[in-house]
């Protein structure tokens, strides 16, 4: 008899909101007929674990029920499990109950939680590429599913994390202004995408599978995830008092018309500090405070994702 779906519930994303929704989400589920198992996750990695075991032992599909960290952390359990038993990848299902939902945004599934669990109930799949990022502290690689950002952005999404009095894109907004001030000087990379090098000041650098970061934030507005390619947003070094105009424009995702932003896209990216190190977050999970060197590469149609619009996969 085929294992019922997991769902991997994280309790406190949302900053603890997740849990109180957890009532909800059981009886629209029940509602719409979606058998599943359901674990709490006890804490950082857990879903990692939980989700590598799942494929493991051969279910279909299992449904990441948090933010984009716990969404991460089950797309690295589905990416690094062991698949000698034949059963294949499961499908990833989402449940956005936290803070950014990024990943669901840029992957075709609702961010309202009803809808979110229409979306499971129907059970539509679309292939998706999954990125590989080595080096700062993961050297052995980490997986993420929506973007990798370097500098400014990543130096943003570690203040938006300290600040408690505040939830969703408010808490990144506050974080902007304030990394205003602590990253006014833009260090020096060097940027290999494909066969171009690039070196200069970066201000940011967004390599992305998705298209938004930090619940506001339109990296690449034209991303596919399924597309075979990373769409980069590469941002050189503005005067203090343009930074916060500029963060305007990739609100709006219109970016790629300022002088100091290039749009590219590649499936291989090498970035190496000359001057100054790398601030890097994949998925919103840190991945150095002060890294040397990254390399980042993708890997096509890694993963089947759950999603209201999208081909039906047989």
């Amino acid at each position: 008899m085929p294992l019922k779906p997991l769902i991997i519930y994280n309790p406190v994303a949302g900053k603890g909101s997740a849990y109180q929704h957890l009532p909800k989400v059981q009886e629209l589920l029940h509602q719409k007929g979606f058998d599943h198992d359901l674990i709490l996750t006890q804490g950082p990695g857990h879903a990692l674990t939980l989700s590598r075991q799942a494929a493991e032992e051969g279910r279909d599909q299992v449904v990441a029920a948090g933010g984009d960290g716990t969404v991460n952390e089950t797309i690295n359990g589905l990416m690094q499990a062991d698949q000698k038993n034949g059963n294949g990848r499961p499908a990833l299902g989402v449940l956005p109950v936290g803070r950014g939902n990024d990943f669901a945004f840029g992957a075709g599934v609702p961010t309202d939680v009803a809808q979110a669990c229409e979306t499971l109930a129907q059970g539509r799949r679309r292939k998706v590429d999954i990125g590989l990022i080595n080096g700062g502290d993961y050297p052995q690689g980490r997986y993420f599913g929506n973007g990798v950002g370097l500098g400014f952005d990543a130096v943003v999404g570690f203040e938006a994390d300290k600040i408690k009095w505040l939830h969703g894109a408010a808490s990144y907004l506050v974080a902007v202004v304030k990394t205003i001030f602590l990253y006014a000087r833009a260090p020096i990379y060097e940027v290999t995408y494909d066969d171009t090098t690039v070196t200069q000041p970066f201000l940011m650098v967004s390599v992305m599978n998705g298209r938004r970061m930090g619940g506001t934030f339109m990296m690449a507005p034209q991303s596919q995830p399924g597309d075979g390619v990373f769409d980069l947003c590469l941002a050189g070094q503005v005067s203090q008092i343009r930074i916060l105009p500029l963060a305007v424009t990739f609100m709006q995702g219109k970016q790629a018309g300022h002088p100091a932003v290039k749009m590219a896209r590649a499936r291989r990216i090498r970035i190496r500090a000359v001057q100054g190190t790398i601030p890097a977050h994949a998925d919103g999970e840190t991945i150095c405070k002060a890294g040397q060197a990254l390399t980042i590469e993708l890997i096509p149609t890694a993963l089947d994702v759950i999603v209201q619009d999208g081909e039906v996969q047989s």
